[in-house]
């Protein structure tokens, strides 16, 4: 309780809305962002691992129905002869490999199997259907090798060319053929179908990229990355490899999920991994969303908590200001209070107990206003009495023979203080009561003033006056004393945190706007002002407060100008931090001609 008590009922009403409102949604909405997030990050990780196990359950069932046609195949006792053969005619091997239907049934069957391919190294052998001579490329080629020494079953990705010179890849089954009674050897090697990858793998939503071993990807559904290797660095050493989490690249993050396949009867691995580089930007979508509505929820009761407060305490404030003018003795109350509630039955009352205070005044007024106009007649006779024993003239014989003795005692300085002083007080006493005088005799006033300022500041600032050569001084009319305050300002409150170093500037100059219009420009290098304090000050000077003590030279100042030459004239000031501060005057040109 004892925090509101130091604030107006304004900052009460602001304080309860940020501890009540603000700081309860903030937290709760951090904790509602940070949770979703994590929730649907893992929707999406469950989402890719879902279709990993998908993809690898389908090629699972693709390359075991492969194998066992590769079984099929390599045990068909009709097809190991005509391998083995080397005394036929080629007509006759012609022959029999056209009886040979399994092949032909495989291919005509299975839409997941492309083409089968027998290279064999039996002279005796020609290229007819399915059977191939090794050539010097194919026989020096890594899986070739393999396949003749190794009796298991492996499978490797393989480029190709159709006929129109377009290249993809297939995952192929490679098994080397066990021949009888012969010296020649036989690699069957079975090619898995791109497109029916494409049909049964590729979901549209994922990027999907497969490879066997260490080998590059042998499908994606990114055409781009065929033959590359997998983005995601894979350790191939280990027996079953699993990744889940997030990567970058090509400007991009996804969520990746990585899982290994061991093929059915091989020691071949591939490697099967799903990417997807939506997730992120839905989930931010969906922060987004949510990051609104908490916003809309803070903003939306702090705009009606805002006009409530306005609303009550412009109210309050009426009241506050009708009783501060009722202890004042001002009991001519304009204002008043609209609704039925607690603040305005105070007024109510507060107009009541006016009324009588007022009734009880008047009659002590009729008792005391002769004794008043007696007092105020007395001190208007004794006003005068003293102002005609003051004489100017005795001040500054006085003030020279204080001078003349300080000279002669050889104390430059003070006599120089003494002469100023006597100068600034004659112009102070010739122009009291006065209207206008020149711009020459008010700016011989500043500078007597800056240099009486001088002596006693000493090295903390320097003043320069700047005059613009088409502006003749004697032939200008300005109020009189209308500068003194502002470079006053200047000196002790713009160089207040200023040492030493210091500069006051007053320029004069003419400018072409509308009319021409004479400015008069008063600044300092001081510390000047931040946004809310110079608002403050603009405030002061515009707006008549009789509770307010400071800038009440500025706002004289500045109504002074208004009444003399027109509400479109006044002062500007212009002021940020560590910037400085530069007063603008402007007034029309009053020639005394």
């Amino acid at each position: 309780m004892k925090f509101f008590k130091n604030y107006n009922i304004r900052k009460q009403l602001y304080s309860i809305y940020i501890l009540a409102i603000c700081l309860p949604i903030t937290i709760i909405g951090a904790f509602l962002l940070i949770n979703t997030s994590r929730l649907l990050t893992n929707y999406h990780k469950d989402l890719l691992e879902s279709d990993n196990m998908r993809v690898k359950t389908i090629l699972f069932e693709i390359t075991t129905q492969i194998y066992n046609m590769s079984r099929e195949i390599s045990s068909d006792e009709n097809l190991g002869k005509i391998l083995a053969q080397s005394d036929l005619s080629e007509n006759d091997i012609n022959t029999y490999i056209n009886k040979i239907t399994l092949v032909d049934k495989y291919i005509y069957n299975y839409a997941e199997l492309e083409e089968v391919i027998i290279y064999t190294d039996n002279p005796c052998l020609h290229r007819y259907k399915q059977i191939t001579p090794v050539d010097e490329a194919t026989a020096g080629s890594d899986w070739y090798q393999k396949a003749l020494n190794q009796a298991s079953v492996f499978w490797v990705p393989m480029r190709t060319e159709d006929k129109f010179g377009n290249s993809y890849w297939n995952l192929c089954l490679v098994q080397r053929m066990p021949l009888v009674n012969t010296d020649n050897h036989a690699v069957l090697v079975m090619k898995v179908s791109d497109n029916y990858f494409k049909t049964r793998v590729s979901s549209g939503a994922y990027m999907t990229m497969l490879s066997v071993d260490d080998d590059p990807i042998f499908f994606s559904t990114e055409r781009d990355t065929y033959g590359t290797e997998q983005k995601i660095p894979i350790d191939y050493e280990e027996s079953y490899f699993q990744f889940q989490g997030n990567v970058g690249f090509d400007g991009k993050r996804y969520i990746a999920n990585v899982s290994t396949l061991h093929m059915y009867q091989s020691d071949s691995k591939v490697y099967i991994c799903i990417m997807n580089d939506k997730a992120y930007q839905n989930i931010r979508n969906i922060i987004a969303v949510c990051l609104m509505i908490i916003v809309l929820a803070i903003l939306i009761p702090g705009f009606i908590i805002h006009f409530f407060t306005d609303y009550f305490t412009e109210r309050i404030l009426t009241l506050r200001k009708a009783m501060h003018r009722a202890s004042l003795e001002d009991y001519d109350i304009s204002e008043s209070v609209l609704g039925d509630d607690e603040i305005s039955g105070a007024f109510a009352d507060l107009e009541i107990m006016v009324q009588r205070i007022k009734e009880k005044d008047a009659q002590v007024y009729e008792v005391l206003i002769n004794e008043k106009e007696l007092i105020n007649e007395q001190q208007v006779m004794e006003f005068k009495m003293l102002a005609s024993q003051i004489n100017p003239h005795f001040l500054y014989n006085a003030l020279e023979t204080i001078r003349m003795k300080a000279f002669t005692a050889g104390d430059k300085e003070v006599a120089t203080a003494i002469k100023l002083l006597g100068k600034s007080m004659r112009y102070v006493l010739e122009n009291t009561g006065t209207r206008f005088t020149n711009l020459e005799n008010e700016l011989n006033h500043i500078e007597t003033y800056l240099a009486i300022q001088k002596l006693r500041f000493g090295e903390k600032f320097e003043y320069k006056l700047e005059v613009a050569e088409d502006v003749n001084l004697g032939r200008y009319d300005i109020l009189p004393l209308l500068l003194q305050p502002i470079v006053e300002n200047a000196i002790l409150h713009g160089l207040e945190e200023v040492e030493s170093g210091g500069e006051i500037k007053v320029k004069i100059y003419k400018q072409q706007d509308e009319n021409v219009n004479l400015w008069i420009e008063i600044s300092d290098n001081g510390s000047g002002m931040e946004e809310a304090e110079l608002q403050s000050l603009l405030e002061n000077i515009e707006i008549y407060n009789p509770e307010r003590s400071a800038s009440i030279g500025l706002y004289n100042i500045n109504q002074r100008m208004r009444l003399c030459y027109g509400d479109e004239y006044g002062i500007r000031i212009i002021s940020g931090p560590k910037e400085g501060t530069c007063v603008k005057m402007w007034l029309p040109l009053c020639t005394n001609t």
